[in-house]
């Protein structure tokens, strides 16, 4: 696997084409390749933004949740929220790297990325083109973030081994690999979490990805998430009392 990072100018709500920053620092794009765009940049031109200075936090990320629990319940007084099936602190609400705003996750993200996907096809006269939008988040137990994918397209987000052999030759029963969440884990880490000015690039070379000439189905979708109550953590998970979104 290849990753190469494509620096770009400060991103603000000045800028108001997606496609058009594309245009300007995505000068090749190669078949079988995943552009890796983060999350943050496409609200950002989407206009997802409130100002600090006139915007309560905790009612934003209230609005913004699915599912949260009060920060009371967390010892550092943060927000713990279920987004779009994700769980996500904040609800994705984030202030860095934002010029004084609170910054939302995009709006229609999966759309987003199905529209990057016939960009890049038609302007690369390519067939089988990727497509990642990815945040960060923190894992339980572990200290620091990692990249997560929140809207992908042009290649299957999971890959289903339930059945396959192991090298012992025992069949296996649970696994699957998730293609987006790894992908985006590893193009995060290289983008950076700071101030590296590289919300872009470009994931090559990618043997174990399965492309495909079209945008995820309902049902693949769907394939990806797990509720509450049959999740592996379930008995954390419905342990606490969730304030759900009305």
């Amino acid at each position: 696997m290849h990753i190469q990072t494509l620096h770009t100018h400060k991103i603000t709500t000045a800028d108001e084409s997606l496609t058009g920053l594309l245009d300007r620092y995505l000068p090749a794009f190669a078949d079988r390749s995943i552009l890796v765009i983060t999350s943050k940049i496409i609200s950002i031109v989407q206009q997802r933004v409130r100002p600090i200075a006139t915007t309560d936090r905790q009612t934003l990320i209230e609005q913004e949740a699915d599912r949260f629990l009060l920060p009371s319940a967390s010892r550092y007084r943060v927000t713990l929220t279920i987004k779009d099936q994700v769980l996500m602190p904040s609800a994705g609400v984030d202030e860095s790297n934002a010029d004084g705003n609170f910054v939302l996750w995009p709006a229609d993200s999966q759309q987003v990325a199905n529209a990057i996907r016939s960009y890049l096809c038609a302007r690369f006269a390519i067939q089988l083109a990727g497509v990642l939008i990815t945040d960060s988040r923190p894992l339980p137990l572990r200290w620091g973030v990692t990249g997560v994918g929140i809207a992908h397209s042009g290649f299957r987000a999971i890959n289903d081994l339930i059945g396959q052999p192991d090298l012992f030759g025992r069949p296996l029963h649970m696994t699957k690999v998730n293609v987006m969440d790894g992908l985006a884990a590893a193009a995060v880490l290289a983008m950076g979490e700071g101030a590296e000015g590289t919300p872009l690039a470009i994931v090559s070379d990618l043997s174990t990805v399965h492309f495909q000439p079209c945008n995820p189905t309902a049902e693949e979708l769907d394939a990806m998430h797990i509720s509450l109550e049959d999740d592996l953590y379930a008995p954390l998970l419905v342990a606490v009392s969730w304030v759900q979104r009305t």
